[in-house]
């Protein structure tokens, strides 16, 4: 062989071996690893939830994009009000709102998923610290301006809405509620018979009444019925009332309001509410990367009816 074809011979196995080391640190498949497979996983769901902080106050109704979430929180915060934690991944609608800020509470909460998003309008400045070192990625204004604007329609606060398709992040089409380990399937035995079933807060109240016509259960805010953006009804397939208890945080308002903090992680009693019948249940979330488990008097899980999710966490009678 001639000293040109040598020279060629060992430039070619150069560059396989080359190949082969790239392929290998890549992962043996020649892609690279996703960012979002290596992030730290408390139930090994995938990292495809976007949760959104959203104002529940009159001023701020009708609600954006409410009725596509996939589960709907309802929390106590300051002088007895409720805030809206809504979740999506099975799919994203074009606005959600009006969002709000953050609390204490939600950090817990949503130890539940796989790094959620979050997106909120911004928080109490000795609370941002905290946003930060949690397992999850934040997304205030700040951090996306071109996702956030305001409505014409209301006064601020109660006017900032998010467009989600201009924050990095994609719905994996998977519904949340299974990101939880909660399943959709059929009723447990027993039961009984249920109309209406309101929770109170202190300055606030959420209303459920089934409707056999609709086979879900219709909403109603403060004792007006809860609308969307477009006039219809928002509704909930399956609507879990969890009793937990409400303390005091490190944290308060502007006005000096202590911010109350909701204790999702222990045990305690829920009701679950689908197809028009009440279950009595037990819940346990044993730390803070668990799901939370809801099971029947029989030991068993309890599976959910079809469309959304709304858990209320109710005071600790």
């Amino acid at each position: 062989m001639s000293a040109a074809g040598v020279s060629r011979s060992v430039a070619a196995l150069f560059i396989a071996l080359l190949l082969a080391v790239l392929a290998g640190c890549a992962g043996g498949d020649g892609s690279s690893p996703s960012p979002r497979s290596s992030s730290p996983s408390g139930t090994g769901g995938a990292a495809d939830v976007l949760a959104v902080k959203i104002d529940n106050v009159a001023p701020a109704r009708p609600h954006t994009g409410l009725e596509r979430a996939d589960i709907v929180y309802v929390e106590q915060v300051e002088a007895g009000l409720s805030r809206i934690l809504a979740v999506y991944s099975s799919g994203l609608p074009p606005v959600i709102g009006p969002v709000r800020s953050a609390r204490e509470t939600d950090l817990e909460l949503l130890r539940q998923f796989d790094r959620p998003t979050l997106a909120f309008s911004g928080a109490q400045s000795r609370l941002l610290p905290v946003i930060d070192r949690a397992p999850l990625d934040a997304v205030p204004p700040s951090k996306a301006p071109g996702a956030y604007f305001r409505g014409p329609d209301r006064p601020a606060p109660h006017n900032l809405y998010l467009r989600p398709e201009r924050i990095p992040f994609t719905a994996s089409g998977v519904n949340a509620v299974e990101e939880l380990g909660l399943r959709f399937g059929a009723p447990p035995p027993g039961g009984e018979p249920e109309d209406s079933r309101t929770v109170r807060y202190p300055s606030a109240s959420v209303t459920f009444t089934w409707s056999g016509g609709d086979a879900r259960w219709l909403v109603s805010l403060d004792g007006s019925p809860a609308r969307t953006a477009e006039g219809g009804r928002l509704g909930a397939g399956t609507v879990v009332v969890q009793e937990v208890d409400v303390r005091q945080s490190e944290f308060s308002d502007r006005s000096g309001n202590n911010t109350p903090f909701t204790e999702t992680v222990g045990s305690g009693d829920a009701v679950v509410l689908r197809d028009g019948r009440a279950y009595d249940v037990r819940w346990t979330r044993p730390s803070a990367d668990a799901d939370t488990v809801y099971t029947g008097p029989d030991g068993q899980r309890v599976e959910l009816a079809e469309g959304p999710l709304w858990i209320l966490y109710a005071p600790r009678r």
